[in-house]
């Protein structure tokens, strides 16, 4: 498999300014359970998201030797709650890059979405740091391929979030081995390149805002209580299942199969946290009304919605581009008052993170 060095040791000191943009990403088949530093006990395939975006800027500046070192900006303002996560990203990835230990990182993010709210708003950012980071690197890797540098990217956005390695291009990535997917690994996410059936570009995701506030588990402590849970391995088995079933829907235009295996997925992994030992309720009673309410809706007008959700309240609505306007006006007519002041956002399925050129 072609891949680039994931250690760089030049004794590289100098300046240089970049600034990425990352989308969030949201799982079909679930990532659950991890093991080792940020491995997935079980393969996942995401839809690459297009508004739901993070915006990082990183300006390196050389120091004297030392441990990773920076200064933190979200939406212009000091963030000292984030700190914590992001010195540990840069602690985790310097052994892969010890030239971090000679500059100090400037950085300054923005999200184009509430962050703690159950959209993946640490894979967004994890990855656009990441990218930065990369971006750095590549100076001095005059012969990496774009493939290369994503590789990269995918490689040290895992170690901060695990989803950010999913993060990185679209508009599906692969996070884990699975023998649906060649080339697929437990060390970074790749875009397989199947020819995915057409009725899967620009794939619709609205997303319902049914709980604004921080999550109640951290992803981390979640994860966790997959150790010893008693239905750990059968979870694990069904999600490679899953991504053949999934596989072979996404390139049949099998909507049917795809509803189906969408939905088990995030149930599947509610089911988990219900189950686990201390267990917990994510969801609200609204996210289980309107769970019941697309199915009603999918099952009276035919319409294929369907809906995914992570490890939180919100609800994803999935439908094509040909039924946005029957899906809107359901979304609209039946759920803005299930939503935190009736907030909704619509994203669909997007090609990637980018360079952003001021």
């Amino acid at each position: 498999m072609h891949h680039p060095s994931f250690v760089f040791d030049l004794p590289i000191k100098s300046h240089f300014q970049t600034q990425w943009q990352a989308p969030s990403n949201i799982a079909l088949v679930k990532y659950w359970g991890k093991h080792g530093q940020q491995l997935p006990k079980n393969p996942s395939i995401s839809f690459t998201l297009s508004h739901c975006l993070t915006t990082t800027s990183v300006h390196f500046s050389p120091r004297k030797d030392g441990s990773p070192h920076f200064d933190f900006k979200f939406d212009q303002k000091k963030q000292p709650d984030f700190h914590p996560k992001i010195q540990q990203f840069l602690e985790r990835i310097q052994p892969y890059f010890p030239a971090l230990a000679q500059h100090h990182l400037s950085i300054s993010s923005r999200n184009s979405f509430p962050h703690s709210s159950g959209i993946a708003s640490s894979a967004s950012a994890m990855a656009a740091l990441a990218l930065c980071i990369v971006d750095f690197e590549k100076q001095h890797h005059p012969n990496w391929t774009e493939e290369d540098a994503q590789q990269k990217a995918s490689f040290l956005a895992r170690l901060g979030s695990g989803s950010a390695a999913r993060s990185i291009v679209g508009p599906m990535m692969v996070w884990g081995t699975s023998k649906a997917f060649p080339g697929s690994n437990d060390l970074y996410a790749v875009a397989p390149q199947p020819k995915w059936h057409p009725i899967f570009n620009n794939y619709q995701d609205t997303i319902l805002l049914v709980d604004k506030d921080a999550k109640k588990v951290s992803s981390t402590a979640g994860h966790g209580l997959m150790e010893g849970h008693p239905f750990a391995e059968q979870r694990f088995a069904q999600a490679h299942r899953n991504m053949e079933l999934l596989k072979q829907a996404l390139t049949a235009g099998d909507l049917a199969t795809f509803i189906a295996c969408t939905e088990a997925e995030a149930l599947s992994l509610h089911a988990m946290m219900m189950t686990s030992d201390p267990s917990f309720l994510l969801m609200k009673p609204n996210t289980l009304a309107i769970l019941q309410k697309v199915r009603d809706f999918r099952t009276a007008s035919g319409t294929p919605l369907c809906f995914t959700l992570d490890a939180g309240a919100n609800v994803h609505i999935l439908y094509p581009e040909q039924d946005r306007i029957p899906a809107m006006e359901f979304i609209k007519y039946e759920f803005t008052d299930f939503c935190h002041k009736g907030a909704f956002i619509t994203d669909q399925v997007g090609e990637g993170a980018k360079k952003v050129i001021d």
